[in-house]
């Protein structure tokens, strides 16, 4: 992989830092690297679905390219995200090069989220290069169920992943969907599971993206509601904790462990929005639940200078909209057309 050898101490960092329409300052980015994945969760994608052909993704050097023009504009934090971040082919090329802004010091984070089919296998490698946590999607302890939701996938085999992680010194966050009809039943035990083995836990309030198999509206779950149920048993308090993202945390005194809140549906945070994404195909979204989009790879590969690039970013971060318009209704449509897997988790 050839570098791009610009680093955020030239022209870019002379650039004003990314503030969108409504004052909030831009410096998460979160990096599809690819739209595919091993795993067909049901709450997520199509059964069968349609992947892009290899020459409407960016490649290693063009998303190397994109990410440090980001940095250079004052982006602390970088997740990569898919579809499943280990599936792409030289996955472990681009972290190397993208660590070089850790070792700078122009990025104070790299991690990665993951659904962990893979993790035992690079668990070392991504240690070495510079990331000190991982987020691994895993909804349920029951490997039948696990088997359901994935259409097919391993829960010991995520497991492993897991151990592996922590074995190199990773620190682990589980992420759990909360789904209605399947797994709302073991949730404390989901909590209890993580929180002995050292890990946080996030659940995720299912969102109404992408066409799928089935109506999402049975499979809602309402975690405003879900944390009355746990405080009613549980001790919570909650913790000034900001990870960048847009989990609210609460500690569990029982356990000890940290449980984060991702509320989409019933209390969303958009006010305070730090985040963008870079799809994988090199659109630019400023919010998750819109339809806006800023096509970068079109200025790439029309010859773009860093100025060219820093000017397209830009007028797509100053148009961030003020919040997304999620809904879930029986027999609505999603409330937007693009699966997860291709805007990236």
């Amino acid at each position: 992989m050839t570098p791009y050898d610009a680093t955020p101490t030239q022209e870019s960092l002379r650039a004003t830092a990314l503030t969108d329409g409504l004052g909030r300052r831009v410096n998460y980015l979160r990096v599809s690297v690819t739209d595919r994945c091993d795993l067909r969760c049901v709450y997520c994608m199509a059964e069968h679905m349609r992947f892009l052909p290899k020459a409407e993704v960016l490649t290693l050097e063009e998303l190397d390219r994109v990410a440090s023009v980001f940095i250079g504009l004052g982006v602390r934090k970088i997740r990569l995200t898919g579809g499943e971040p280990l599936v792409r082919k030289g996955i472990l090329t681009l972290i190397e090069r993208l660590s070089r802004h850790l070792a700078s010091g122009a990025l104070d984070e790299l991690t990665l989220t993951t659904n962990g089919t893979r993790l035992a296998a690079f668990a070392g490698d991504l240690a070495r290069l510079g990331l000190r946590r991982v987020n691994v999607s895993m909804d349920t302890l029951d490997a039948d169920l696990f088997r359901r939701l994935t259409r097919g996938g391993d829960l010991a085999q995520v497991q492993a992943g897991i151990e592996a992680a922590q074995a190199a010194g990773l620190a682990v966050k589980i992420n759990a969907v909360a789904l209605a009809r399947d797994n709302a039943a073991e949730i404390p035990a989901l909590i209890r599971w993580a929180h002995e083995r050292g890990h946080g836990l996030t659940l995720i309030e299912t969102m109404p993206m992408g066409e799928i198999d089935e109506d999402r509206t049975d499979q809602f779950l309402s975690l405003t509601a879900l944390r009355q149920e746990l405080a009613s048993y549980w001790t919570l308090r909650d913790l000034p904790l900001n990870t960048g993202g847009p989990a609210r945390y609460v500690e569990i005194a029982e356990t000890g462990g940290r449980l984060g809140f991702i509320t989409p549906m019933t209390h969303n945070f958009c006010e305070g929005c730090n985040r963008v994404r870079l799809t994988c195909t090199g659109t630019l979204h400023t919010c998750l639940g819109q339809e806006d989009a800023t096509d970068l790879r079109a200025v790439l590969r029309a010859g773009a200078d860093d100025a060219d690039l820093i000017r397209a970013i830009a007028g797509g971060v100053d148009l961030k909209p003020r919040g997304h318009d999620f809904r879930i209704d029986r027999g609505s449509a999603p409330s937007v057309a693009r699966h997860m897997s291709t805007t990236g988790g």
